[in-house]
């Protein structure tokens, strides 16, 4: 009785439990990871991504993709199709020419230098039903560790496991979603066992995030986060701009004794964000929270974890465009073994490669020009945003 009111809790809050997960970080791991995941399917691949540059990791991993196509694996890769806009014609001709079905996820509107509608911001693989890696990693030399460059910092979730059939759904969804045509059935539990000792076992679920379809289960996860908070909070963002809701629930937390340590970009491959982002800077000192910017390269990682109990990774950024304009993706784990290893993970990260900003160093480096200018950008972010997607929102 007492195991199956377990299940029943477990089910209500969304987490499937005969799971096995391993954090993998950004760079040679991750792509590592994602050739040997190719390699190793017999069946099916479904590669969803927002980036997808055809450069040298771009080039290896779509080779794995037509070599698992010519051995007769079905590969369905979808790619955001403002994002992903650059890549040749000579690409998709030959990725259709070797089996692999391809497609852009399309906004409403989109050109060289605009865009209108939501962005498909998440990134997963899953193989055969049976192994799945989601996290904020796209396929670009940017994300990769080459001779002359260090890949941007960001992390993913390799896993196995019960949770692993919900992603296949996920990705069903999406690709299916937008066709006008008879759908694809790209999953089946036929078959499909997992041979993982209960010892092992990780509690996982799911988390999107799409205003089309009302889900804001990522966002919902970290309010969830500052509410059950006891003694600490760790958040790494590379663009950093929540909204009223985020802040309200980060400022309860901190007033209530919860310490908060906020990893943010030292350097930024988007430099108004960056700004912008700074201008929030004087509301995180007041609120007495812990900030760190990472200096070795662009942080790019999505990642949070409280009390050493539980964690999410993904696709997020703790911003509005994350919280109300994307297609986002996280895995939240509620596991204190990997909870407690991830939150040492950060702790080596800020101890390392980051540098505190207090107030009074950042005071004494801001002067009133760089203020001014980190107050346009914020507005000018905050304006944008509103204009080409909440007005799209309150017409649809």
């Amino acid at each position: 009785m007492r195991r199956l009111r377990f299940r029943r809790r477990r089910k209500a809050s969304g987490y499937s439990v005969q799971n096995k997960i391993k954090l993998v970080r950004g760079g040679k791991p991750y792509f590592d990871q994602v050739i040997e995941m190719i390699n190793r399917a017999k069946e099916i691949i479904q590669f969803q991504v927002y980036i997808f540059d055809y450069d040298e990791t771009g080039k290896a991993v779509i080779e794995a993709l037509m070599a698992a196509a010519k051995r007769q694996v079905q590969v369905y890769l979808m790619t955001d199709g403002y994002a992903s806009q650059k890549l040749p014609r000579s690409f998709i001709h030959e990725a259709d020419q070797s089996g692999i079905h391809f497609r852009f996820f399309e906004p409403l509107f989109k050109s060289r230098n605009s865009y209108f509608g939501r962005r498909m911001h998440h990134k997963v693989i899953v193989v055969d039903n049976r192994f799945a890696l989601v996290g904020g990693v796209n396929v670009s030399n940017h994300y990769n560790d080459l001779p002359a460059q260090p890949g941007w910092l960001d992390f993913a979730l390799f896993m196995e496991g019960e949770v692993v059939h919900e992603l296949c759904r996920v990705c069903e969804e999406i690709w299916n979603g937008y066709l006008p045509v008879k759908p694809v059935h790209l999953c089946s539990n036929k078959g499909v066992s997992f041979n993982i000792p209960s010892g092992e076992y990780c509690e996982v679920r799911v988390r999107r995030n799409d205003w089309i379809t009302k889900k804001n289960q990522v966002s919902r996860s970290y309010i969830e986060m500052f509410k059950k908070a006891e003694d600490h909070i760790i958040m790494m963002s590379g663009y950093f701009l929540p909204g009223p809701v985020i802040r309200r629930n980060m400022k309860r937390a901190a007033a209530r004794g919860v310490k908060i340590k906020l990893i943010l970009a030292g350097i930024s491959d988007v430099m108004v964000a960056k700004y912008a982002e700074r201008y929030m800077y004087n509301w995180i000192f007041r609120n007495d929270i812990e900030l760190f910017e990472y200096k070795p390269c662009v942080l790019h990682g999505k990642v949070a974890t409280y009390d050493k109990k539980w964690a999410t990774i993904g696709s997020y950024n703790v911003n509005i465009i994350s919280a109300y304009a994307s297609l986002e993706l996280n895995m939240d784990i509620n596991n204190p073994k990997f909870a407690g290893m991830l939150d040492d993970t950060m702790e080596k990260i800020i101890q390392n490669d980051c540098v505190q900003v207090t107030k009074e160093n950042f005071s004494s480096q801001n002067g009133i020009f760089s203020k001014a200018w980190e107050l346009i950008c914020y507005w000018f972010v905050r304006v944008l945003f509103y204009l080409f997607t909440i007005n799209f929102k309150q017409r649809s």
